[in-house]
């Protein structure tokens, strides 16, 4: 008995710790994101990053499970996957290229709050009390992060709250595909269609809008920042996949806020940006904020079981 109870600590700590690797790698990423600002347009560069992670993930498919792998239902939920991942990108990747990456990555925090209020009015979930403290909290930190931003930086500085909500979005089209298809599938279809949109709101943005034009076919560098984010974010999924098939999503859950540790030192050290004290209270709450949903959630889980 006692030696199961240890083996099941080892497998439980094994997906913590991959857990931990996953959520300090996705700041990584978005750090060689930021560093291609005014080499290529943040749309084009969404377009490049999504479009070799679909062929890539098409080749891990087909060699996992052939064609058959290929075959779903509903397609229209996936492509609207895509979609909202499409919009996601967009506005985070142009937020990263014009604000500090510490206070972007920290307004995007408010998705699990979003989540949760999107869990109430779409797919009829109960909503608890502890769901309206978060929100309020975290929003309201979402106020004081804005106010320096968008002093300096005008009002395209909400562009990574816009970016919240649409990842907030397609979490919810995620629950509804979950029993449909492999990991790699969904894996592959919503990177697909991710492509497609932001292929084609590349396009539109290089004729309608100055900021969104292409000067050209990237530099090589650019192609190879591109790749290393697409192997980099998508490796850190099935990362997660892995820690969640090892502990439970509550053991998991805390550990996503690493990425605002990490992500501040990068912004600090690597690009130069100045901390802002206003920022740091609100990114405090948005913090908070979360932690107390989990461990609300968490005591909840532990009360139905019991």
């Amino acid at each position: 008995m006692q030696a199961d109870k240890n083996i099941g600590k080892t497998v439980a700590g094994s997906g913590i710790l991959l857990a931990l690797i996953a959520f300090s790698g996705f700041p990584i990423g978005d750090a060689f994101i930021k560093s291609m600002a005014g080499d290529w347009p943040a749309p084009a560069v969404a377009a490049l990053r999504f479009t070799i992670g679909a062929i890539a993930l098409a080749a891990i498919l087909f060699w996992r499970e052939g064609r058959a792998g290929f075959q779903i239902s509903r397609p229209w939920l996936h492509a609207a996957r895509g979609m909202t991942l499409a919009v996601g990108t967009i506005t985070f990747f142009s937020a990263i290229y014009i604000m500090p990456l510490a206070d972007a990555v920290a307004i995007s925090f408010v998705n699990p709050i979003l989540t949760a209020l999107f869990s109430g009015w779409f797919l009829k979930e109960k909503m608890r009390p502890a769901t309206w403290i978060a929100t309020i909290v975290a929003f309201g930190g979402v106020l004081i992060m804005l106010r320096p931003n968008v002093a300096a930086f005008g009002w395209v500085a909400i562009l990574p709250l816009f970016s919240a909500v649409a990842m907030a979005a397609m979490l919810i089209l995620n629950r509804m595909v979950s029993s449909q298809r492999s990991i790699f599938a969904a894996q592959f279809y919503i990177a697909f269609w991710a492509a497609i949109f932001l292929s084609i709101a590349s396009g539109i943005g290089h004729f309608v809008l100055p900021v969104m034009h292409i000067p050209g076919a990237p530099d090589w560098d650019v192609i190879l920042r591109c790749a290393i984010v697409a192997v980099t974010a998508t490796s850190c999924h099935f990362l997660l996949y892995m820690a969640t098939m090892r502990t439970t999503a509550a053991a998991i859950a805390p550990i996503v806020y690493i990425q605002l540790i990490i992500a501040s030192l990068i912004s600090v050290f690597i690009f130069g940006d100045a901390i802002d004290p206003l920022a740091l209270v609100g990114g405090g709450l948005i913090l908070l904020s979360g932690l107390f949903l989990w461990r609300s959630e968490r005591k909840a889980t532990t009360v139905l079981e019991a």
